[in-house]
């Protein structure tokens, strides 16, 4: 198989349907969703016979058990799956809709109205669902999609893309509007990359290494979705109930995904009184604590915490603990190692919960809330096609809004430029 041809085909195919995507109507988008949603519920049989062979796969290929999690479908993720559908097929059109509008002087009426990207191309990792919550996003933004996922998902990804690809046709989309890359050799990403002429933007979604090969290689655009180096930072005044039940549910609910919590920052004026409980518990559910020397002094027999720890996004049950001097110290740690994607302080003390939400640069910064809910299902967006991290276009959780850019229209009754 010639690769470059092979990838080349599927764009050109992706391409000539995001012209006819552009004039779809909203009716037609949610009907063709609905339907690959209940195309999914039909054949749940299908997807979790393909699904069990990825997670054999990753069995022998010594995936750990948190990257199996992120692997695995059941019956209830693969109704979740639809009902993300669902709720994106409820959610309203962005297509067309009027930005602003103004009249100049003279007399040209000029409005800046939403459009489709036109065709996206998704390059991600592990996770199933990417395949479903992706496609659904672009159609009803009335984009085209060409979606490459990792090898470890490969039959899964298959089952699902071919399911909801019919479903997409026979209820009134353009043949080639959803496309899937189905070989696993890396030079099919290499070659999409290079696609200016049939891809609009690249959006990566997956590890550190992944997302840097898109950035560092790519000529086609790419929104930059990032990895969640996320930290809490337990302040002074903080309730130390809500402290720890932040603290738990950040770091062990789902550790493998990027708004799990890699490092606490406790101040040093409750860390003796807050630390020793929340230490139990994180004991309690198998992770393993690294601290500084002041953390080794209240909670022994831990690991001693190195500077690569505080720069380490482990997706993993381990966690780092800081205790610092002040509000500033734990805004200057995070400065230094976090990677923009979601930070929270606990705390009572209003100043600092201001000085906290304008000094953190990060797409999602939360007041005594716990940064698991940086999702675009949890924001309301039905699904999302990723967390960006960047500044420009989209940042944070990237729903239907995301995936749409601008264009001018402008009405003149003869005008002529003097």
């Amino acid at each position: 198989m010639n690769i470059r041809d092979y990838v080349v085909d599927k764009a050109k195919l992706a391409k000539e349907a995001s012209r006819k995507m552009n004039t779809i109507s909203e009716a037609v988008k949610n009907e063709a969703l609905k339907a690959m949603a209940n195309a999914l519920i039909d054949n749940i049989d299908l997807i979790l016979t393909a699904n069990a062979k990825d997670i054999e796969n990753g069995k022998q290929k010594g995936l750990s058990k948190y990257m199996l999690d992120r692997l695995l479908l059941n019956d209830e993720r693969i109704n979740q799956m639809a009902d993300g559908i669902r709720i994106v097929a409820s959610l309203k059109d962005p297509i067309g809709e009027a930005v602003k509008m103004w009249r100049t002087q003279n007399n040209l009426q000029i409005g800046q109205i939403r459009v489709p990207l036109g065709v996206i191309g998704m390059i991600f990792e592990s996770r199933p669902n990417v395949t479903v919550d992706a496609a659904a996003l672009c159609i009803k933004a009335g984009n085209s999609v060409i979606l490459r996922g990792g090898s470890e998902a490969i039959n899964s990804n298959i089952a699902l893309a071919n399911i909801i690809k019919e479903a997409a046709r026979e209820n009134g989309l353009p043949n080639g509007c959803i496309q899937f890359i189905d070989i696993t050799d890396r030079e099919a990403v290499n070659e999409m990359m290079r696609l200016n002429k049939y891809i609009d933007v690249l959006i990566p979604r997956g590890g550190k290494g992944l997302i840097n090969a898109v950035v560092n290689n790519a000529t086609v655009p790419v929104i930059e979705t990032g990895t969640g180096n996320c930290h809490v930072f337990i302040d002074e005044s903080a309730d130390t109930e809500m402290a720890h039940d932040i603290v738990i549910n950040g770091k062990t609910q789902r550790p493998a995904v990027c708004n799990a919590i890699e490092t606490i920052l406790i101040h040093k004026n409750i860390a003796s009184k807050v630390l020793p409980k929340i230490a139990e518990s994180l004991t309690s559910h198998g992770v393993e604590i690294r601290g500084c020397k002041k953390t080794e002094e209240i909670i022994p027999d831990i690991k001693p915490a190195n500077k690569e720890d505080w720069a380490t996004e482990y997706l993993d049950f381990i966690v780092a603990i800081k205790v610092v001097e002040s509000i500033d110290e734990a805004i200057e740690h995070i400065y230094k190692y976090g990677t923009n994607h979601s930070e929270v302080i606990v705390t009572n003390d209003y100043n600092n919960s201001q000085k906290f939400l304008r000094e953190i640069d990060a797409a999602a910064v939360y007041v005594n809330a716990s940064s698991r809910f940086t999702d675009g299902s949890q924001f309301g967006f039905g699904a999302e096609i990723g967390i960006s991290t960047q500044k420009l276009h989209a940042r944070g959780p990237m729903g239907l809004k995301e995936l749409t850019t601008t264009k001018y229209i402008i009405y003149g009754e003869g005008q002529i430029r003097g």
